[in-house]
């Protein structure tokens, strides 16, 4: 019985703190909202210093290119104008012939499928495990 009051009293004490925290923050919030802001004015920012102008450069020298020599245009040797050689034939391969199949026949596979047994939904008993019987009723 002294631990359920504990109990009771534990959660009671924690609601109400809670219950109280809640009130002071909406309080803060309200007054916050309420006030007036004051936003600080801000100093004048610097004015950016100007860049003297750049200097020119002077204009790049440009030599003339040197002219590419010209090459000799290469001239390809003359083909044959003798045939290619034909290339020999395949040989034949000889027709092979298979001896027949022995006349074993195969095993005889079940058609049917066997039917699974049941699974019983109560558990038995084993009264060694078993509590003994009660000797009063409530």
């Amino acid at each position: 019985m002294a631990a359920t009051f504990e109990h009771r009293f534990l959660l009671l004490s924690l609601v109400m703190a809670l219950s109280l925290c809640s009130i002071r923050t909406t309080m803060v919030a309200r007054h916050l909202l309420q006030a007036q802001p004051v936003i600080p004015s801000l100093p004048p920012l610097p004015t950016m210093p100007t860049l003297p102008k750049a200097a020119t450069l002077p204009p790049l020298l440009t030599a003339p290119l040197p002219t590419l020599p010209t090459l000799p245009k290469p001239t390809l040797p003359p083909l044959p104008s003798t045939q290619m050689p034909t290339l020999p034939t395949m040989p034949t391969v000889p027709k092979v012939t298979l001896p027949p199949l022995p006349a074993t026949s195969l095993p005889n596979l079940p058609t049917t499928i066997p039917t699974i047994p049941t699974i019983p939904m109560t558990m038995p008993t084993i009264p060694l495990l078993s509590p003994p019987p009660s000797t009063t009723s409530p």
